[in-house]
């Protein structure tokens, strides 16, 4: 029976790894859990339900609450980063399913790296800020990073199960275009949260959700295939597939172009990830290829998705610059769903970040760190220029 630690286990990836686990009793055992604590209620439900030996809760005064409320069980609740880190260290973990949401996930993902343990990983933040420092040690250490999204997690599948792209012509990542796809450009200007959050095949957190109406999500899995399956950019790109049902396809020297398709489902690459290297009877409708009236592939609009061409020219620009992408995207995306700028203002913000940091070589996870709240405090300065 296979340990598991699942870090981020109230949000969309940590409830359907969790339904996964329900499904396959005798193939997982759930050692810890750890959320941000906005959803208590939840928490408590999966404390009850899968018994862990240890809870993290991000949030501070939130973690005392939940202590309280479990006084008298052996359940040891701990707080803060080095909880995140405790949870994904726990004895016995077999493997850390990672879906926490930003750049605070390299924490737990080191820790389990240094301490060899393998990662299902749906934190992509980590990846691109770290990912030079991340996939060195994860080697030295003999640890497998297994892509739970599933657009890596189809690379992954159509690479045979292996964690490297050599022998590969390209890589072509699919993007449903999400909810903007059909928008005329000019109308993007007014566009609320609400609309954004709106996607027309994922139900994901609110974070996704925009980064996806932006096509900065798709960008930030550029750079996150590059690490993962040692692809230069140049043979990354990206197809827009409405129909979401090729999750992704990569073409051999040969001229041999393998796709993985399925319904659009998480639980399909999140129990491909959590049973690897097998694969698991789950209970999902089958897909129908009689109903399959058309699939379609269109080039990226970056005139229209100017987050998608930023990334890539962070990632060819080096070094620091993918870390400064995401935490300039990350106050961006903060500022829009709280109405404080409009949406067409979030990839001129992160342009403006961009092109006012230095480069750097990070040798350390604290070089990175400092880089991005730099990168941080930047964005928070020039974010006057783009308020409603």
């Amino acid at each position: 029976m296979k340990q598991l630690a699942i870090l981020g286990s109230t949000g969309s990836i940590g409830v359907n790894t969790l339904e996964v686990v329900k499904q396959f009793r005798e193939e997982f055992e759930v050692c810890s859990l750890a959320a941000a604590g906005k959803n208590l209620a939840l928490l408590r439900e999966q404390i009850k339900e899968f018994r862990p030996r240890l809870v993290a809760v991000r949030d501070h005064e939130r973690a005392q609450a939940l202590r309280e409320a479990l006084a008298g069980e052996r359940i040891e609740v701990v707080s803060g980063v080095e909880g995140l880190i405790q949870a994904a260290t726990v004895a016995g973990v077999e493997l850390v399913v990672l879906s926490v949401v930003g750049a605070i996930g390299i924490h737990p993902l080191l820790a389990a790296i240094e301490a060899g343990t393998n990662v299902a990983l749906a934190n992509k933040e980590a990846i691109v800020t770290a990912g030079e420092i991340v996939m060195k040690k994860a080697q030295a250490n003999g640890v497998a990073i297994l892509p739970i999204d599933s657009e890596h997690s189809a690379i992954f599948q159509a690479l045979g199960g292996r964690l490297t792209g050599e022998g590969i012509k390209r890589i072509v990542l699919t993007a449903s275009g999400g909810p903007f796809y059909t928008v005329p450009a000019e109308a993007l200007i007014k566009v609320s949260p609400q609309q954004a959050l709106a996607h027309p095949v994922w139900a994901m957190g609110p974070k996704i959700s925009v980064d996806s109406a932006t096509m900065m999500n798709k960008g930030l899995e550029v750079i996150e295939a590059h690490w993962l399956f040692h692809v230069p950019s140049e043979r990354i790109e990206v197809a827009i597939h409405p129909q979401g049902v090729v999750h992704s396809l990569v073409e051999y020297v040969d001229g041999s172009l393998i796709a993985q398709l399925s319904i659009p489902d998480m639980r399909i690459p999140i129990s491909y990830a959590l049973a690897y290297p097998k694969r698991l009877a789950i209970d999902l409708p089958a897909l129908d290829l009689a109903q399959l009236n058309h699939l379609t592939f269109d080039p990226p609009d970056e005139g229209k998705f100017p987050c998608l061409r930023l990334a890539y020219e962070a990632l060819n620009l080096g070094a620091s610059y993918p870390c400064a992408l995401n935490a300039a995207d990350e106050i961006a995306v903060e500022a829009f769903l709280e109405r404080k700028i409009p949406f067409g203002a979030i990839p001129r913000l992160v342009e403006d970040v961009l092109g006012g940091m230095e480069p750097r070589t990070f040798r350390s996870v604290a070089d990175v760190l400092e880089y991005d709240r730099l990168s941080r405090a930047r964005a928070a300065q020039r974010l006057s220029r783009y308020q409603n």
